[in-house]
């Protein structure tokens, strides 16, 4: 299998991290799942890079695909394509401690500014639950946070399940499986359509290139989303159409329709070399010209290289039955052949 690559190799307290903003945690997961340009004010280095690093991880088990930099600096080389007012900000979450970024960066649609973050336990007592309702901004000791309107309303619940008395180890927890399942009650329904999209097996035959994925056709979803959405699944209520919508043209949706179209590729090619070891070879050849035959020989050398290449989901006995199939077709031809065949 590919090697899996970690962000970091530092495990962050995310109820730390996000204490000081914990009532917007709601907002910040959307802003995250589309993508949307953020700027992390912060006093220190420290608290700025575990911010950012605790907003890009916040989708798991979604990839956050859009660029970050935990700590941004006017030495940049990006600094003057990010403070430019002539285009809009990037799809990134940066990450800054200089005050002159407060007066550069304040055409950038969403500001989280925060202190030094506390230790893990109790909520900050500027933060009044009560309240949430009618908060549009967020009041810590070192300013202000603003962001655009949410979608999803916030659960009260959950914030209410944050104890005071609890351990900081109880408190991620709870962070991080509200946030898991946040994710995957809006991811599930994309599987689900995603999977449809896949041929069914009965219609792949040895002989002839697998079919093709069907095409992701947005409206389609949209039309699924009345029986098989997030409401299943996920107490909260809110805009669920708009926030699909909005993510359709965010990188977090290509880079996740990327990965899994190319899985569904993977699992086609692999579900074509099984009908291949299942099928009589020797059968196939009877009526078949030279010419056919030879080209065979080459589709099957090309599969196995890319099945090794791409870590296809295949058994090495079945990648051994294909190489033997193959050796089988060119000791059918005749002899100048089985040569050009064999050579290096």
């Amino acid at each position: 299998p590919a090697p899996l690559v970690l962000p970091s190799v530092h495990e962050l307290d995310l109820f730390r991290c996000f204490q000081p903003v914990l009532i917007h945690i709601q907002m910040l997961w959307e802003l995250m799942l589309l993508g949307e340009p953020v700027v992390v004010m912060a006093p220190s280095p420290t608290v700025s890079s575990e911010m950012v690093l605790a907003l890009t991880s916040c989708l798991t088990p979604l990839k956050y695909c859009c660029d970050y930099r935990p700590y941004f600096t006017i030495h940049d080389s990006e600094f003057k394509e990010y403070t430019t007012r002539t285009q809009a900000p990037p799809n990134i979450v940066v990450g800054v401690t200089n005050p002159f970024f407060i007066k550069m960066l304040q055409h950038w649609p969403h500001v989280l500014r925060i202190g030094e973050l506390k230790m893990s336990g109790d909520l900050p007592k500027q933060v009044k639950v009560k309240k949430l309702t009618k908060l549009k901004t967020l009041d810590t000791k070192p300013g202000n946070s603003h962001f655009t309107s949410i979608f999803v309303s916030m659960h009260l619940s959950f914030l209410s399940g944050i104890q005071r008395k609890r351990p900081s180890e109880v408190q991620s927890a709870l962070l991080k499986r509200h946030l898991l399942e946040l994710t995957q009650s809006f991811i599930i329904p994309l599987e689900h359509y995603m999977a449809s999209l896949m041929p069914l097996q009965r219609a792949i035959t040895p002989w002839k290139n697998p079919p093709q994925i069907r095409p992701f056709r947005q409206e389609d979803f949209m039309k699924t989303l009345e029986h098989a959405g997030p409401q299943l699944t996920c107490i909260l209520r809110g805009d669920w159409l708009g926030l699909y919508r909005r993510f359709f043209k965010s990188p977090n949706f290509d880079g996740w329709y990327r990965q899994r179209h190319k899985e569904m590729t993977q699992k086609l090619e692999a579900l074509h070399l099984e009908a291949i070891c299942e099928a009589n070879i020797v059968a196939w050849m009877k009526d078949k010209s030279e010419v056919e035959t030879v080209d065979l020989v080459l589709k099957l050398r090309e599969k196995l290289v890319r099945a090794r290449c791409h870590h296809l989901p295949v058994k090495e006995e079945m990648l051994q039955r294909v190489n033997l199939y193959i050796e089988t077709i060119i000791a059918s031809l005749p002899e100048d052949l089985q040569a050009v065949l064999h050579h290096p």
